[in-house]
């Protein structure tokens, strides 16, 4: 085996990038970076009637956005191309005519009406080995015929066969349990499981890394490159990702694409971070980490055995630590495409506005919800000022907030600091807690229990005019 570690990303273009197919991208990624080896992207397309138009820019865009820069690629050349499968079409016809020669595989020319008329085991129907005894000369009849085949690989039926794991150890299938698998379609294009392996025999691929429901077919894999006299390369399976204890998170069921979460506002380090963490954890349990950081704290034994649930509540706290680390000015970048789909665009000073937000959104995609509410402004429910731990009620609302509206007409410097410390000094004239002057007062400017900022922040936002405004249909909503 090549000593220089070449793993392989190969993806399907069938959709975008999602997130499991990120996470086996970024595994293969920091394996080849953290042995000195070699990351190979390649595109999977021989399933020709489930391709999406534009997904395999989708996905090499995707790539190169979170730093999983390949070695050798369609867009990048390398030594062992073409990489992309139906590039390379003539190849795979070649080799598995080599398996029919040896006996490994061979021509199958059941009709659709057949095949579906096999019996039912366990709720499949499995192919019997019909073709299997043609003669050769009515294998040649047929060819000549022009009658429409598939080639087959010829599994054992008895014995068992048992490969070695990196993650789950040493595992051993029965071959009664492997199908005579489809190497060749009847359009001349490959199956996946065909194409996989003659490709990674090809490209040198020596490390294979992918999810864990290949577990179980892998023999099949191995069964070829015996067939052929190759070198089996090491296999690294991942455990499954879940979106909850029942159900895997599928792209086929919708499950969020690597590109929807850059629409709603993700920052893509964040993303790749929190997916690093789906089914792999490093030795010191950090779990903030660049890329850098992932390379070098990488390894094999950190892969866990049991599934990984999607957790939305961690992943949005772990992209707010990312959004509250940003360069000021960053964030304003980020979020002003946000601000502008709002009725507030253009309404606020910009400045102040992200500055009150930085602090209090996890993913750019609830700016929205978090400052409608300055041009929505209206009935709402007083229960809001309810608050023990402010030490807040309607009663200390309705007494309290005549008082906020005297005093904040009478400032003349329209300024946070200069607000706060009037409602302050309006606490200790009234012998109240700061919080039973500002918890109100935040309710009666905003009608919600969340806001970007406080009381004196918010007024300073709106401006004088609005604050008064405000502060007295909320008295006339308390009185009525």
């Amino acid at each position: 085996m090549n000593n220089q570690i070449r793993t392989r990303f190969a993806p399907s273009p069938t959709g975008y990038l999602h997130v499991g197919g990120l996470r086996s991208a970024l595994y293969g990624y920091l394996y080849a970076k953290k042995t000195g080896g070699k990351f190979i992207l390649r595109i999977e397309d021989t399933d020709q009637g489930r391709l999406v138009e534009g997904a395999t820019e989708k996905i090499l865009a995707a790539m190169k956005e979170t730093g999983l820069i390949y070695d050798e690629g369609p867009d990048v050349g390398g030594n062992y191309g073409p990489y992309i499968q139906s590039q390379r079409k003539n190849e795979y016809m070649k080799y598995a005519l080599e398996l029919v020669e040896k006996g490994a595989a061979y021509y199958c020319f059941c009709d659709k009406a057949r095949l579906e008329n096999l019996p039912d085991v366990n709720g499949a129907r499995r192919y019997d080995k019909h073709c299997l005894s043609l003669t050769k000369e009515q294998i040649k009849a047929k060819l000549d015929n022009g009658e429409p085949f598939v080639i087959r690989q010829n599994m054992p039926t008895v014995g068992s066969t048992t490969y070695h794991d990196c993650v789950y150890g040493d595992i051993t299938v029965a071959n009664s349990e492997l199908e005579d698998q489809i190497l060749i379609k009847s359009d001349g294009m490959p199956t996946y499981n065909f194409a996989n392996v003659v490709d990674d025999h090809l490209m040198a691929i020596n490390c294979v890394m992918r999810g864990n429901e290949y577990l179980s077919s892998t023999p099949k894999y191995n069964l070829l490159y015996d067939a052929f006299g190759w070198e089996k390369p090491m296999y690294i399976h991942m455990p499954v990702i879940m979106r909850d204890a029942q159900h895997k998170l599928s792209k086929r069921n919708g499950d969020a694409a690597y590109s929807d979460f850059i629409e709603k506002g993700y920052l893509r380090e964040a993303v790749l971070n929190y997916i690093a963490l789906l089914g792999w954890s490093p030795k010191n349990n950090q779990e903030k980490m660049s890329l850098i950081e992932m390379e070098n704290l990488f390894s094999i034994e950190g892969i866990n055995k049991s599934p990984a649930i999607f957790d939305p509540m961690k992943m949005n706290w772990l992209n707010g630590l990312y959004i509250k680390e940003m360069d000021f000015d960053a964030f304003m970048d980020y979020a002003t495409p946000f601000i502008q789909k709002t009725k507030v665009a253009g309404k606020y000073d910009m400045v102040k506005l992200c500055k009150l937000l930085q602090g209090r959104i996890e993913f750019f995609g609830e700016i929205g919800d978090k400052v409608d509410f300055l041009e929505e402004f209206g009935e709402y429910d007083t229960e809001l000022y309810i608050n023990q731990k402010q030490k807040s009620d309607k009663e200390i609302a309705a007494t309290v907030l005549p008082h906020v509206l005297e005093t904040l007409n009478s400032v003349e410097t329209w300024e946070n600091s200069a607000l706060y410390e009037a409602l302050k000094n309006l606490a200790v004239s009234l012998d109240l807690k700061n919080s039973q002057i500002l918890w109100p007062t935040r309710i009666a400017l905003s009608g919600r229990d969340s806001t970007p900022g406080g009381a004196t922040e918010l007024a300073e936002l709106i401006g004088k005019d609005e604050t008064i405004k405000r502060l007295k249909f909320s008295i006339d909503l308390l009185n009525k």
